[in-house]
């Protein structure tokens, strides 16, 4: 778990290696999806595929930013919490998150009349602090690293009897995050390929689960910057590699600066993910701006790795001349008002 980053040269258009290791359990399979997808009715939205691009492309955004929390993290949450016994909400959930778990924990918590505690990195963008407080959430503030906030999350659940919530290696937030999925593919039966943003890989373990079992002819692609890709380098060593706190935080994509995988997450990367693709920071500020004028969605940087990689490495991500559709999940909106103003005006890569 203490491996640094894989040095450079990892060629991301190869087929991800299976590892060896056991995968620590059954894998989240469709039935528990399915069950989430229950738990979900009225609570979250199912959101749209939005086409993308010129219409003989047939590529669609998967507008989660269009949740009610504007990322698709309420999706876990709430199924998580819900799972709890009457006793365990009524004593408080605490979780630790850069900020759309962060805003899924203190809705969720709310709508089934918990009290919510949110660990918070000192950089998390104001606007995903003031909505978790707007929620009724307690907000703890730490340093920027990860660990940082799950050590101090699992102190503060000791000291007030608090249920932790985790942000994504559970598997009832997987389970909730593969909804996702589900709806991809009962609307787009014949989806081709989907993309989707890898931070602790909760959602990409999910989604990748739903569509290997409703369609496994579809590919199934991991997005991740460049500047963060702790994932690529984990599947690619067939181990779990960390990135530390200092390389991760250089991302504009916040909501992927997660510094490693967790055991449940690679387990289902490493079995059900085709590929993983890393995208540059230019290409994430592009991927923010095409969204709004191609598919008139807010998107956040963490949102928009996959329209990125849909874009600008259909190569890589072995999608170049696929036949049929293919969809990129944007997983948020969820951005400050004058950052969004300048990815708005990002140059487009060649």
């Amino acid at each position: 778990m203490a491996d640094g980053p894989v040095p450079a040269g990892v060629d991301a258009a190869e087929p991800i290696p299976r590892s060896t290791k056991p995968a620590a359990g059954p894998l989240v399979g469709l039935e528990q999806i399915r069950a989430a997808a229950r738990i979900l009715a009225g609570v979250t939205v199912r959101t749209p595929l939005v086409p993308f691009g010129p219409p003989g492309d047939r590529e669609y955004l998967k507008a989660e930013s269009l949740q009610p929390i504007g990322a698709f993290k309420l999706r876990g949450a709430y199924v998580a919490i819900a799972s709890l016994s009457p006793a365990e909400r009524s004593r408080g959930v605490i979780t630790y998150s850069s900020g759309n778990h962060a805003q899924g924990v203190a809705r969720a918590a709310r709508l089934l009349g918990a009290t919510a505690v949110v660990v918070m990195p000192s950089d998390a963008p104001t606007i995903k602090v003031e909505r978790v407080l707007a929620d009724g959430a307690e907000v703890v503030t730490v340093g920027p690293a990860s660990e940082e906030r799950r050590i101090v999350a699992e102190r503060l659940a000791v000291e007030r009897g608090l249920s932790i919530i985790p942000p994504y290696d559970d598997d009832r937030i997987i389970a909730g995050q593969g909804t996702c999925g589900l709806e991809i593919v009962e609307d787009l039966p014949d989806v081709a390929a989907v993309l989707v943003p890898i931070g602790g890989g909760g959602l990409a373990s999910g989604v990748a689960a739903a569509v290997r079992e409703l369609r496994p002819s579809t590919k199934v692609i991991g997005v991740e910057p460049e500047l963060a890709a702790d994932a690529r380098d984990s599947l690619a060593a067939g181990r779990i590699v960390a990135w530390p706190a200092e390389l991760v935080s250089r991302t504009i994509s916040d909501g992927t600066r997660t510094q490693s995988l967790g055991r449940r997450t690679f387990a289902h990367l490493s079995a059900l993910l085709d590929r993983i693709v890393t995208v540059s920071e230019a290409e994430i500020a592009a991927g923010v701006r095409l969204a709004a004028e191609e598919a008139s969605l807010v998107v956040e940087p963490s949102g928009a790795l996959s329209v990125a990689a849909m874009r600008f490495h259909p190569r890589e991500a072995g999608i170049e001349g696929l036949r049929g559709p293919i969809v990129a999940v944007v997983s948020g909106g969820n951005v400050d008002p004058e950052r969004y103003r300048a990815y708005l005006q990002a140059p487009i890569p060649d």
